[in-house]
């Protein structure tokens, strides 16, 4: 059976998909180098961004490859997506049931998703349309917490969490446990700032997260203001005033194992 959408990424990512493209963080300069040093791809190699969202990761992934496919289940996030990148075909799928060939793919990336999917139909599935000696590659931006004001919001956020996946978890490690399809091979962690205005980077960042997004407008803006005023506190900078986000990318590279 095929699985269903968890109702904060259904209803959050589709009614903020326009959001989540504009105040979404990047990824770090560094992360194209360390993959291609690490993965070892072809030019020509075919990628499938998986859980694509707005395509926050697709300037990355060209740096790769000419030869992407987007997937994700939200229609409203592959929307966006094909505004800012018309080039990239998508497909609106789900993880556990891609319409797509055996050993297609030299390469499956998760950014920012795997958390969403983590469960082990979706794994056989990724290793199914993968070739043999294919890569599943996770990564995910995380707000440092080891700064005041940004583990001060975090601690705000978590109670709202409720049953929400989230990286921080760590229950998407679990299905990587007593499996015979993947074994990984290599991980890293970047740094990086995600500049802007007090809006821009963190109140309206934070507003994007799915289980916040999911909520009503009235609930959201007085987030939006409970938000600034935990940075003004800390910081004493206004909603209009820059301030650099500090992020911690963290990736991790597994490869097929091929079946006997």
């Amino acid at each position: 059976m095929t699985q269903s959408l968890h109702p904060a990424a259904q209803q959050g990512f589709s009614s903020a998909a326009e959001r989540y493209q504009q105040v979404r963080p990047s990824y770090p300069e560094a992360l194209v180098p360390w993959l291609q040093q690490q993965l070892g791809l072809p030019h020509h190699a075919q990628l499938l961004d998986l859980g694509s969202g707005t395509g926050k990761f697709l300037p990355q992934l060209k740096l790769l490859s000419s030869h992407i496919l987007a997937v994700d289940p939200v229609a409203e996030m592959l929307t966006q997506l094909k505004q800012v990148h018309p080039d990239i075909p998508t497909l609106q799928a789900m993880s556990d049931a891609l319409p797509l060939e055996n050993a297609l793919m030299d390469a499956v990336f998760c950014a920012q998703s795997f958390h969403w999917f983590a469960n082990f139909d979706s794994l056989k599935e990724i290793h199914r349309i993968l070739k043999d000696q294919g890569y599943l590659v996770l990564i995910w931006n995380q707000r440092d917490v080891n700064v005041d004001w940004v583990k001060a919001l975090a601690e705000f956020i978590l109670p709202m969490e409720g049953d929400t996946p989230r990286y921080h978890s760590g229950q998407w490690r679990d299905v990587f446990q007593d499996q015979q399809l993947f074994s990984p091979v290599a991980e890293t962690t970047l740094q990086q700032l995600h500049s802007g205005t007090v809006e821009q980077v963190v109140s309206k960042r934070l507003l994007s997260t799915s289980f916040i997004a999911a909520q009503s407008d009235d609930a959201q803006q007085q987030l939006k203001s409970q938000f600034e005023q935990i940075v003004r506190e800390h910081t004493g900078k206004q909603p209009d005033e820059q301030i650099d986000f500090p992020y911690i990318t963290h990736v991790y590279v597994f490869q097929k194992i091929p079946t006997p």
